[in-house]
């Protein structure tokens, strides 16, 4: 799982007015973490492979950091648990356009919903998908009276204006928990310029939002406040962040925000993530990467882990989790890998450090959710998932055979089962939805092709709706031939259908919609804008009530958008407005609150007591409002809700308190109340029940309070229809599920041994939450059998991560897998190649691998042989061990000649690391020369500097050196040596001898005039410091004034004059001169010259003597000499840098010079003599060598 997470289809319940959450975010339009004024989100924000989910589960346990977010939440966000109530807001600059949003926190999503204010200038307005008259009408024709009251009805309010703070674009509202009347609101004043903080003020209100107090003076005059925190288990816990750019503090409340006390920090909170029990534990995470944790809210913090991968960091909350302040992580290593941590808050020391997943994982994959925790490992090309079940060993998630996925996204782990999108193979922009078994192991297909886009964070968003208050209900957007449709679900995918248009418009003609050619199709994903399109409702307390937008054809549509109600759990719809609306849940949803989404300051709002068959219309202030956003009271009753806006782009927040208790008559009774049955089509039994619930007659205007609609519910007996395929198995056009043709039903038998049983499946498994009893059950469950014996079959061996590498001197992890046979009695002997074997009994006692080191490297032949009394099985690994290559010289001449073979080394360090493979590249070859040598030998037939370079291949590293080479017709060599003053300030390391080859050089040129392009100088590796001089044919560009040889041969002359007077030398530092000259011949005497010395001795003298005339000879005329041709044994700058593995010291490297010699390297090499050849090879660093 690249991440895991699900998808995106807009979260279950998010919709444009705030009704069950608790912190509310409004940013400006396009705002995004880390680059505008919006926030940057918390860890849980995104938790998931690499998406987050398309639609929004229930709420869950208080704390626990949402799995998905909605799109532009603040941070905070994350510190407030579902059943909230907060509000952030932000106006963008220069504008006068609003927009309101509302959302249904969701189980592990933020609680909240992120709104945008987009304001424009005057005229700049968004264009309506749809007509209303007088800015708020719905509709066009007088004919709907019936439907919609014009008469304007007047709600209760009042309004409160934020004075001082008309300049500030951001605010945070939280209300408090339920019984509450404390509202807290943070607004700043966010300079896009300096993209910082650089005002705050703190607001409270004590009387449900009628009046505010301004608390600057309580938390500090000078305090820049940037983020607001409240506790999830005690609402009346706050905490505030200050800007980290002016102090680094957190004040924390204990009284819903009338009192702080100042704490300091040494570390700047990047996020938080609050205990989903424990009020005071939290975690945060810092901006160095670091994880802390506190037991004092917040008042004292204690070092967890450093590098911890962002995001991707837990409370244990598993249902049988007996260690509650047990953390889960991801860390990264010091070379770059992650691995799974598990530690205890307050004693997370490496030794209490556990590691509950063998070796590394996919960096950024790791989700704890529910009782499940997710990896992700890729080897060969390919990821694969691995779960782990209630703190069982991980087991390898089993998709079907050819799934062979790309990504995949958990969408639910609801009901003790996960919901995964997987993107396959051949698969682009869809995804296919899998649904498990209990374990999470066992994958089979719910629905293909369900469409997906990108959310505003990046994230994947996939095009699914689970309906609140339904269990197994969802709704999916399918790509069918290019178009999107509709469909829906009431048993967690087994059987989909589409959605049945109205049978009539809003006006109440007919729709002529004929399945499966024309259908009702709704927006299901997050918009950028979460205030345009995209818009969905349901309610745990309404579950037969679903509000979203869309539109009647034969594909999903952007254009012509209307909003729609379903009062039956999507049997039947109705088109309620034309232009989109946000909608709003008052009175566990006996009411509907509709506001629409407009440019336009606006003051009236329409009410529905009828589920949507008639609306009423309603003010709810005096003067138009730019709507931002709207905040609902805490609980499930929402009676009172606030409106946040402002009446011009330059004025103060306007807070507009909206009571809806007066437009009720009574608290109502039981006979207030008529039973509806849950259906699908006629069919009552839904998930193997029948269920029952009660609703508030539509003619009834009294206050239902506490939920009411309580259900009833009645089993089922079983059919087939309440049996889903069983992994391995496909359903086929009669409706047999029957094995796929990949699939071996014996196969499941493979774990068990001789005396046990197995489930063997009947390729049915019961559909997970199904309440069916009797009837086909027993025929569809799978049954009890005797583990057959058999013999092994289908070994395979493997290292731990994949690969066929490992590294002399460290553990390597070998896994021994078999495909049958009885693990109990089976004996395994495993030979690793290198004179050790080892056997085993049985294979669970290898369930964590074979551990074994190697000492050399080489490639080794590892062998398994599995024997037990049917039969045995062997495999092979070939296994290449290693040890990490650390430097790379490259080796080859500094200058050479046309048409000469060239002979280039790389050396190695250390020199043995195992299986190399080199890659050349040379002069203008566009395509490289592969070799398993060390070594190559090329020309180059034209003159000029070429790059040669060599990358070197060992395991999973690749080192490189690059060399250029000088190539002429010919040039002249010449061995320099110096004074012995300069050997003391050589400190043999390549940065020296290269600025002391310019020093050199400058030298050179300044004494004797000659042009800079035709030397270049290098010194040489070692003690005592030598040089080579090389003189060059320079030509100017244009190809003219090229150098003859006699130019040369003058210039040779002109520098050797020089040398031979001292006349070239330079200043090393003050007072340290350096005399540079040609290396000269030793005069000290080869043989002893005492008179006790025979004759014998002085015929060698005269030998020595007549050698040196020879010597002398061969300077002088040499050029006249055809056919001597000596190369100068020169190396690159790096050739000798190679250190000895027993001293730090440089050596040079020693290679003959017969080994650069090849066949016809010499031009005139048959006239050469052999005398000649080693009177020259004698003294060749005191001669110089000419090229050509």
């Amino acid at each position: 799982m690249g991440k895991v997470g699900a998808g995106g289809g807009r979260p279950a319940g998010w919709s444009a007015l705030l009704a069950g959450a608790g912190l509310l975010v409004l940013c400006a339009p396009g705002a995004r973490s880390g680059g505008s004024a919006c926030p940057a989100p918390h860890p849980g924000s995104a938790r998931g492979w690499p998406a987050t989910p398309g639609r929004s589960p229930r709420p869950g346990p208080p704390g626990r950091a949402p799995a998905t977010p909605p799109p532009l939440l603040a941070r905070p966000l994350f510190a407030v648990a579902p059943g909230d109530r907060a509000l952030a807001l932000e106006r963008a600059r220069g504008t006068g356009e609003s927009a309101a949003a509302a959302g249904r926190s969701g189980r592990r999503r933020r609680s909240g919903a992120a709104l945008e204010k987009e304001e424009r200038g005057a005229g700049a307005s968004r264009s309506p998908r749809g007509t209303l008259k007088d800015g708020g009408q719905p509709g066009r024709d007088t004919d709907r009276a019936t439907r919609f009251r014009m008469e304007e009805l007047r709600l209760t309010s009042t309004t409160f204006a934020l004075t001082g703070d008309s300049a500030h674009n951001q605010a945070m509202v939280h209300w408090s928990g339920h019984n509450s009347s404390v509202i807290l609101i943070l607004t700043k004043l966010y300079d896009y310029n300096l993209g910082s903080i650089t005002e705050s003020s703190l607001w409270r209100s004590t009387d449900y939002g009628t009046t505010y107090e301004k608390l600057n003076d309580k938390v500090g005059l000078k305090t820049i406040l940037s983020y607001l925190y409240v506790c999830p288990t005690n609402k009346r816990k706050i905490m505030l962040l200050t800007d980290p750019e002016i102090e680094s503090s957190l004040l924390i409340s204990s009284d819903e925000g009338a009192t702080y006390q100042k704490y300091r920090l040494n570390f700047y909170i990047q996020s938080l993530l609050f205990h989903p029990r424990q009020e005071d534990w939290i975690l945060a995470y810092g901006q160095d990467q670091k994880l802390y944790s506190s037991a004092e809210f917040g008042r004292r913090w204690q070092l967890i882990q450093e590098g911890v991968v962002p995001n991707r960091f837990y409370w244990s909350v598993m249902g049988s989790n007996k260690e509650p302040d047990l953390v889960h992580l991801e860390a990264r290593t010091v070379d770059g890998h992650s691995q799974y941590l598990t530690c205890r808050m307050q004693n997370c020391t490496d030794t209490n450090k556990n590691k509950p997943f063998p070796g590394y994982i996919d960096p950024d994959s790791l989700i704890v959710q529910d009782d499940y925790v997710f990896v992700q490992l890729t080897s060969g090309g390919r990821p694969h998932y691995y779960v782990s079940y209630r703190k069982n060993a991980f087991a390898q998630m089993k998709l079907p055979k050819y799934a062979l996925p790309k990504d995949m996204h958990v969408i639910s782990t609801d009901e003790n089962q996960v919901f995964a999108a997987v993107q396959e193979w051949n698969q682009n922009n869809t995804y296919n939805l899998y649904i498990s078994d209990t374990r999470g192991v066992y994958f089979t297909l719910a629905l293909e092709n369900v469409q997906s886009s990108r959310g505003p964070e990046g994230n994947v968003m996939i095009d699914l709706y689970e309906v609140a208050g339904i269990k197994g209900m969802f709704l999916a957007n399918k790509k069918i031939d290019n178009q999107v449709k509709t469909f829906i679900t009431y048993n967690k995918g087994r059987d989909w259908r589409l959605l049945q248009a109205p049978d009539t418009d809003l006006r109440g003609d007919p729709v002529h919609c004929l399945l499966p050619y024309c259908s009702l199709h709704l927006h299901l994903k997050v918009s950028e804008n979460p205030y345009t399109s995209g818009i969905i409702a349901s309610r745990d307390t309404a579950p037969s009530i679903i509000v979203a937008s869309g539109n009647i054809g034969s594909e999903l549509s952007d254009n012509d958008i209307s909003m729609f109600v379903s009062s039956d759990a999507g049997n039947t719809w109705r088109q309620i407005f034309e232009d989109e609306h946000s909608i709003l849940y008052l009175d566990q949803g006996g009411v509907l609150v509709a506001m629409k989404h407009t440019s336009l300051p606006i003051r009236h709002l329409w009410l529905s007591f009828d589920e949507g068959r008639s609306w009423s219309k309603y003010g709810f202030t005096s003067i138009p409002l730019f709507v931002d956003g709207v905040l609902g009271e805490p609980g499930e009753e929402t009676l009172i809700m606030t409106v946040f806006g402002h009446f011009s782009h330059r004025s103060e927040w306007q807070l507009v308190k909206v009571d809806y208790k007066s437009i009720f008559d009574r608290r109502c009774a039981e006979e207030d109340y008529t039973p509806w049955h849950l259906y699908n089509q006629g069919e009552a039994c839904i998930m193997g029940a029948k269920r029952k619930y009660k609703k508030r007659k539509s003619e009834q205007k009294c206050m239902q309070g506490k939920y009411a609609g309580a259900m009833e519910s009645e089993p089922c007996v079983c059919t087939e229809a309440d049996f889903d395929c069983d992994y391995g198995y496909e359903r086929h056009s009669n409706g047999q599920c029957l094995p796929a043709f990949w699939f071996n039903p014996s196969s499941l038998s493979k774990d068990c041994s001789v005396g046990q049983s197995y489930l063997n499946s009947t390729g049915y498994r019961k559909v997970v939450s199904n309440n069916c009893t009797d009837g086909v059950r027993e025929r569809y469950t799978a049954k009890p059998q005797k583990c057959p014996g058999k013999a092994p079959r289908g070994l395979r061996i493997v290292t731990a991560d994949g690969k066929l590498t490992a590294e002399q001197g460290h553990n390597v992890t070998l896994l021994v897998q078999l495909e049958e046979g009885d693990v109990q009695r089976t004996l395994i002997q495993v030979d690793f190649g290198d004179g050790i074997a080892v056997s085993y009994v049985n294979l669970s006692s290898m369930e964590d691998g074979i551990k074994h080191v190697y000492q050399n490297v080489g490639i080794f032949r590892v062998t398994v042989q599995v024997d037990n009394s049917l039969g045995s099985d062997s495999a092979v690994l070939y296994l290449h061990v290693t040890c990490p290559l650390e430097h790379v010289h490259l080796s080859l001449p500094f200058v050479t000649t046309k048409n000469k073979e060239v002979n280039a080394t790389a050396v190695l360090w250390p020199s043995q690391v195992g299986t190399l493979t080199y890659v050349w590249w040379y002069g203008n070859n566009t395509e490289p020369l592969i070799t398993l040598e060390g070594s190559i030998s090329f020309k180059f037939t034209s003159e000029g500097m070429n790059t040669i370079t060599v990358q070197v291949s060992a395991g999973n590293a690749i080192l490189q050196d690059t060399k250029t080479i000088a190539v002429y017709e010919e040039f002249r060599s010449l061995r320099l040596s110096f004074s012995p003053n300069l050997d003391d300030y050589n400190p043999d390391i390549p940065e020296w001898r290269r600025d002391i080859s310019h020093v050199i050089k400058k030298s050179l040129v300044e004494a004797t005039g000659v042009p800079s392009q035709h030397i270049l100088v290098a010194v040489l590796p070692g003690l005592p410091t030598a040089a080579e001089l090389f003189v060059l044919p320079y030509q100017d560009p244009t190809g003219e004034n090229r150098r003859s040889p006699e130019d040369l041969e003058q210039i040779s002359e002109a520098l050797i004059h020089k040398l031979n007077q001292n006349s070239v030398h330079f200043e090393l530092k003050p007072g340290v001169q350096v005399l540079v000259h040609a290396a000269h011949l030793t005069a000290a005497p080869l043989v002893d010259l005492t008179p006790t010395h025979s004759g014998s001795a002085m015929l060698m003298l005269l030998s020595v003597v007549f050698v040196g005339l020879a010597v002398f000879v061969v300077y002088k005329f040499k050029r006249k000499i055809p056919g001597i041709n000596v190369y100068a044994q020169m190396q690159n700058e790096k050739e000798q840098e190679m250190i000895s593995p027993g001293s730090h010291t440089e050596t040079r490297a020693s290679i003959p010079h017969t080994e650069l010699r090849r066949p016809g390297q010499l031009r005139d090499e048959k006239v050469e003599s052999q005398l000649i050849e080693e009177i020259v090879q004698e003294f060749r660093d005191n001669s110089w060598s000419c090229h050509c």
